[in-house]
């Protein structure tokens, strides 16, 4: 007790990291849509899931998750027959940074494409969780 009181602002400090935590962990669950590197990685070898890289062709060249499907955010509309062959499987989708891949999620259900995921922290999260980046080009 003595401890405590000698030291309180860690012991706040510790409370207060752990709530934001429990905070974010809860938060994470709410949105299923959303997928860290590592559960979509899951996804990709346990359920034969398609990403799909709505980059502009200049990032993505600078390097890709392997095997992705390049499709611009701009010319999704455009490319509806090959997307209707994947209306039944998952898909992920993955950006720069998480933004433009919400929109796309959006046009892939008006499509009628049922799951439908987002990468978490686009192509940047995947890079800082340490998954491979490809820089072939189809």
């Amino acid at each position: 007790m003595e401890f405590l009181q000698q030291n309180w602002y860690w012991a706040a400090l510790a409370v207060a990291s752990g709530a934001f935590l429990v905070i974010e962990t809860l938060r994470q669950r709410g949105d299923s849509s959303s997928l860290s590197p590592v559960q979509a990685t899951l996804m990709i070898n346990r359920e034969d899931a398609t990403v799909i890289d709505v980059r502009e062709q200049n990032e993505f060249i600078q390097g890709h998750i392997p095997n992705a499907r390049h499709i611009p955010l701009s010319a999704l509309d455009k490319r509806t027959a090959e997307l209707e062959k994947l209306k039944q499987q998952p898909i992920i989708v993955c950006c720069a940074s998480g933004a433009r891949s919400s929109a796309a999620m959006a046009t892939l259900r008006k499509l009628g494409c049922e799951k439908v995921f987002n990468l978490r922290g686009g192509i940047a999260g995947w890079q800082q969780a340490g998954q491979p980046v490809s820089r072939k080009r189809k």
